[in-house]
Formats: structure tokens, sequence, C-alpha cells
């Protein structure tokens, strides 16, 4: 299938956009997936997230998290087809060259559906739920759809990673009033644009980022790959979220060792 064939061709990466990806640990990178392929994948992993969303409660009647998107979890081990996108060699081999490993494993997908009238997602770092023993970390944020600023795209503090005040604060208004006041003080620079469809960002685990509210009447479709280096070990957990994703996403795994359960293989 065309659709399938596309996520194994490699994607050139230059040394100047590795540079800048090293500098303020996000990039955009237009054209990684081509129209057809997200039509495709907002198809079948907008009906594996129906499938799978079990909540019913009222957008108003949730919390500030939960106003922010609907969240889905290894959509992978779900439906064979979005299997594909998730091990996808292309989107693989970009992650790699940004961090300048050898190789990359799968950390965990997420699909993350913003509803119409959905909430911001609060400033944040992902890997302080993360206890991994390294910052070599990436996500790939893939639209599925063209993304404008009135359905809140992915928004980054370019050069964030370098701030430690922070990073212990899960997602949250209070991450969103005390990072955002940090952020204020600093020489970071706020990116806000909008996603041109196949457009893909990459970030580090502890760049802060937010999004804004979707205000417009459509879902804003999101799906998520998460790699980290191949020989990426386990540390003990130094909260309760680190602790859930020792569980849930390296099963089996002990601290000190590689990260190599059935649910994180080498993708790259």
């Amino acid at each position: 299938m065309k659709t399938f064939e596309l996520l194994e061709k490699h994607y050139s990466i230059s040394q100047e956009q590795i540079d800048f990806y090293c500098k303020n640990r996000y990039i955009k990178l237009k054209n990684v997936l081509d129209f057809d392929t997200i039509q495709y994948f907002n198809k079948v992993i907008s009906k594996k997230v129906g499938e799978m969303n079990k909540d019913e409660t009222p957008l108003e009647q949730r919390s500030t998290y939960g106003k922010a998107f609907l969240q889905l979890f290894n959509l992978w081990t779900q439906d064979a087809s979005i299997k594909k996108l998730i091990f996808s060699e292309r989107i693989a081999k970009i992650a790699s060259d940004l961090m300048q490993v050898d190789g990359v494993r799968l950390y965990h997908d997420q699909a993350l559906f913003k509803e119409a009238g959905g909430g911001i997602t609060p400033w944040h770092a992902d890997q302080h739920y993360w206890p991994l023993e390294t910052d070599k970390t990436i996500t790939a944020w893939i639209p599925l759809q063209e993304t404008p600023l009135e359905m809140g795209p992915l928004e980054f503090s370019a050069g964030s990673h370098r701030l430690l005040n922070g990073r212990d604060l899960s997602i949250s208004d209070e991450s969103e009033s005390l990072i955002q006041k940090r952020l204020k003080v600093t020489d970071f620079k706020h990116i806000i644009e909008p996603f041109d469809v196949g457009e893909v960002s990459f970030h580090s685990g502890w760049v802060f980022h937010r999004a804004g509210a979707n205000s417009t009447n459509d879902m804003r479709k999101v799906m998520t790959i998460i790699y980290m280096d191949k020989n990426m070990k386990l540390v003990k957990p130094s909260n309760t979220g680190q602790q859930n994703d020792w569980e849930t996403w390296c099963p089996g795994v002990k601290v000190g060792e590689i990260i190599n359960s059935p649910l994180n293989p080498k993708l790259y």
C-alpha cells in the first residue's frame, strides 16, 4: 500500500536542522507525511479513539487536565494499521538523527484529541513523568489535519530545557501559572505557529511546552510517538507519575537495566 511505503522512506535531515534542534530542543519539519497518509490515519486513529474512549464526563465538569484533551495510549497494540505508523522507520530515523544517537526505542504512543471547545494544555515538561536516566528522549507530535492557531497547536519555549525550575510540576493550573511566570523573565523565545498538513514537530522531554484552547467546532486530532535512546536505562522513580510509568510502560524492567520490555521495541 502506497501509504505504508512512505513510512519506510528516509527523510533527509540537514546538519543545520540538527544544530537548531540541539539549541532549542524542538523543531518543526514540513512534509514528513503526505496528504493521503494523513487522511488515512485520521480515519483509522479516529475510529480507534472512539472505540477506546470511555470518558463520558461532560467537558464543563472535567478538571483542567481533562478539558485539555482525550488521551489514549499505546494504540499500536490495538490496531495493525496504526502500528505501521508508530513503527515507521521514517519517523524513528528523524528522532534518532535529531538526538544524535545510534538508534531509538519506543517509550509509548498517545492519541491527544482536543475536543471542540476544549481547554488549554498547561505549560509542562514531559519528562517529569518519565523514570529515565538521560535526556535522550523526543516526542513526534503528528497533527492529523491542518491545525490553525484557533485549534490549539503545540507551543514551545525554545531552549527552555535549560530551565530547572518547574520540572517538578505536573500538568495543572499551577504549572500553567508558575511556569508562565518563570518563562516571562527569561530570554527563551515563545513559538506559537500553525501546522500544515504533513508537518510534524519534535521536542525533547525537558523543553517546556503548552497548547492553546480549541475554539473551533472541530476536533483537533493529534497522534504522538515518544522515543528514547535505544540504550536508555530505568532509574528509581522520584514521583508517583514516574512510578506509574514504570509499571505501565516498562513492565518487568529493573532499575539500572536497559528498558527492553516487549512494550519498548527498537524502532530504528
